[in-house]
């Protein structure tokens, strides 16, 4: 029988990982233009394609995961009354915050890169990104302060 996790085609896909099972595809050509159906040609650009991954990318979600449940207990401990500066929130908060500001650095990496490709295309799309960028930073410096404040309290 052979071993579908160290088929010798899986070895050569550059999607392939360890302990992956190999699967039947067809062979990865080179990328091309798709084409347009007759009903959206004509229309603007709808995407850009994405040059480099960001840092983060394939861990994202795991990095995502502690912070949502970090902050659902913290935010549920001051719902029913907890003071800011009670053992439970600033342990919430200095688990979360820094998973929370280097995700959101991440995804704002992103949205920059993505504002400079929609430049040449779309400029109007790519300054609107740009905007998501300024709006971002600031949300980062404020989470910043929060999470000292609540750190201090």
């Amino acid at each position: 029988m052979n071993d579908r996790t160290t088929a010798p085609l899986a070895t050569e896909d550059e999607r392939w990982e360890a302990g992956m099972p190999a699967l039947d595809r067809q062979p990865v050509n080179e990328p091309r233009q798709p084409t347009l159906p007759a009903s959206l040609q004509g229309l603007p650009q709808r995407s850009v394609p994405e040059t480099a991954p960001t840092p983060l990318q394939k861990q994202y979600v795991l990095l995502s995961v502690p912070v949502l449940i970090a902050g659902a207990i913290a935010i549920t401990a001051l719902e029913l009354g907890a003071p800011l500066g009670s053992p439970l929130v600033k342990l919430c908060v200095i688990v979360g915050a820094p998973l929370l500001v280097v995700t959101t650095a991440d995804a704002t990496v992103r949205i920059w890169r993505s504002a400079w490709a929609w430049m040449p295309v779309n400029r109007s799309r790519g300054l609107f990104r740009l905007a998501w960028v300024a709006a971002s930073i600031v949300g980062l410096v404020a989470l910043m302060a929060a999470s000292l404040a609540a750190i201090l309290a």
